[in-house]
């Protein structure tokens, strides 16, 4: 199975004043999908935006970096992210990721449920 990035369905997330905020591409757009996999998405995040802390129970998010600069929150630890970098966070732990850079934060995201 395969599919080009334009085959797949990408929503538009909104801050709090109603703004875009992010982009988030599904790639696990098929109907074959394992079901372990609770997210699986190209993430681009506008500058100054950020994905808000929150809490892991049950599953573990991976995000890798592939353009842009951030600071991300890693239980309270922050630390500053560049292209190439890879997070985990562990069912029981937190994160948060902002966009300090001038262009799109872009990443993968990957939430695998345990």
């Amino acid at each position: 199975m395969y599919k080009k990035i334009e085959e797949l369905k990408t929503q538009t997330k909104l801050n709090a004043l109603g703004k875009e905020k992010m982009f988030k591409t599904n790639l696990a757009d098929f109907d074959a999908a394992d079901p372990r996999i609770r997210l699986f998405s190209l993430i681009q995040l506008k500058p100054s935006e950020e994905v808000e802390y929150h809490m892991h129970l049950g599953e573990s998010e991976t995000f890798f970096f592939l353009s842009g600069k951030g600071i991300y929150n890693d239980n309270g630890n922050n630390v500053d992210i560049t292209s190439g970098m890879v997070t985990l966070t562990p069912s029981g732990q937190g994160h948060a990721v902002k966009n300090t850079g001038d262009g799109m934060l872009v990443f993968i995201a990957l939430i695998v449920v345990e």
